[in-house]
């Protein structure tokens, strides 16, 4: 059985939980953003620029996150736990939780002794225009939001990662380097691609087609295994059935899924006014259930990763008993 995979997940997790964010200044995501932000302008051809940034931007970043963990790996055969430790930091900078939750927190407490700077917070969390939200509203958008950033921000970068390691086992290699950086590469193409939606994927912003269409298409399995890992968090499979009803009322293919298990699962009516409506019989959040919600998502993020890192041991346990074939023969890793 592996236990470099695994090894590089808890380090990435310990480290979200331990530090929540890198300093902006340093941080790969915020790097990547400042890339992205040379593109966010008029072009004569803009949907021919933006079919290039979208193929071309996250595959750049992902080789070189794949690249440096491979690079580490095989200048230092003698040194195994270093690829490790360098996975695990990278992937520690494509996912988020800590700051996720402690956010959405704050915002739920503050709705209820201070609207106004809940206003200013909640945007951390959610793109809308919050001046004329009530403390109501306000909660439904901080539940939404906490709800569709663990797909985005969590259970995506995990997938990619548990997907690209077995990629990486596929094409074959030494016994570290090419699954480690094969899952690295997979979590940071994923984010890459979140990345660019969220700073380009505007109808205002013809560049950013591209992005939003590779973004829906990137987030339709996570998103679905986010409302799966939601309505598992809350103990109630019901929850994943009603929500089916509601999840395509949202214009994103994909955000209605987690939002509307949400709803379901706290049993609260949640509403961009004007947009959708989600459990419409139900009453909106009140202060407690947003604080559930806190509760509900920190839940379901667990049993995200006990989904990945069951899927990296049962990878491992194929290799190991030469189950799984790859091109270079079948091989394992420490």
């Amino acid at each position: 059985m592996s236990v470099a995979p695994l090894a590089a997940l808890a380090i990435a997790v310990a480290l979200d939980l331990a530090v929540a964010e890198p300093p902006a200044r340093i941080h790969p995501v915020a790097l990547f953003g400042s890339v992205v932000g040379r593109f966010d302008r008029s072009w004569s051809r803009p949907r021919l620029v933006g079919v290039a940034v979208a193929v071309g931007l996250p595959v750049a970043a992902a080789a070189v996150a794949g690249g440096l963990v491979a690079v580490v790996s095989l200048a230092l055969p003698a040194s195994p736990a270093l690829p490790v430790l360098a996975a695990g930091v990278i992937l520690f900078t494509t996912v988020s939780l800590r700051m996720l939750l402690a956010t959405t927190a704050e915002v739920a407490d503050l709705t209820e002794t201070d609207p106004d700077a809940a206003r200013e917070s909640i945007r951390a969390l959610a793109g809308r225009d919050a001046t004329d939200l009530s403390p109501a509203d306000l909660r439904s958008a901080t539940v939404e939001s906490a709800a569709e950033n663990l797909a985005d921000g969590f259970v995506a970068p995990l997938g990619g990662f548990a997907l690209g390691t077995a990629v990486g086992i596929a094409v074959g290699g030494t016994e570290v380097a090419f699954p480690l950086a094969a899952g690295v590469a997979g979590a940071v193409w994923v984010k890459a691609v979140n990345t660019l939606d969220s700073m380009l994927g505007y109808r205002s912003k013809p560049v950013g087609w591209a992005s939003a269409r590779l973004d829906d298409a990137a987030m339709f399995v996570p998103a679905r295994t986010t409302a799966g890992c939601l309505a598992l968090a809350a103990g109630s499979l019901d929850a994943h059935r009603r929500a089916a009803s509601w999840a395509g009322e949202p214009a994103s293919p994909n955000s209605g899924w987690p939002m509307a298990t949400a709803a379901a699962a706290l049993d609260v009516r949640l509403e961009k006014p004007g947009r959708y409506v989600l459990n419409p019989d139900a009453s909106p959040p009140s202060v407690v259930d947003a604080q559930r919600a806190v509760r509900l998502v920190g839940v379901a993020a667990g049993v995200a990763l006990a989904l990945a890192a069951g899927w990296l041991a049962a990878v491992g346990w194929l290799l190991a008993a030469g189950w799984l074939p790859t091109s270079a023969g079948v091989v394992g890793w420490s």
